[in-house]
């Protein structure tokens, strides 16, 4: 199990993932509502790290734009 440090910013105009020095900066165009930006960083993570949704866990920070 690796953990990477990511900083989320909702709403933004497409997804994207950018990594610098081992930490994530996702743009999610999600909103931070009901769980959906966090499940549009799974899905986003997923396909940039090429694993499986499932295989991803936000285990600190679900209501915050830093996340474990």
């Amino acid at each position: 199990m690796k953990i990477i440090h990511i900083k989320v910013i909702p709403n933004a105009k497409k997804n994207e993932v950018l990594e610098k020095d081992e930490k994530f900066r996702v743009y999610i165009n999600a909103p931070a509502v009901d769980g959906k930006a966090n499940k549009a960083i799974i899905k986003v993570l997923a396909e940039f790290l090429k694993i499986k949704k499932n295989d991803i866990k936000i285990i600190k920070g679900e209501k915050s734009r830093e996340k474990i």
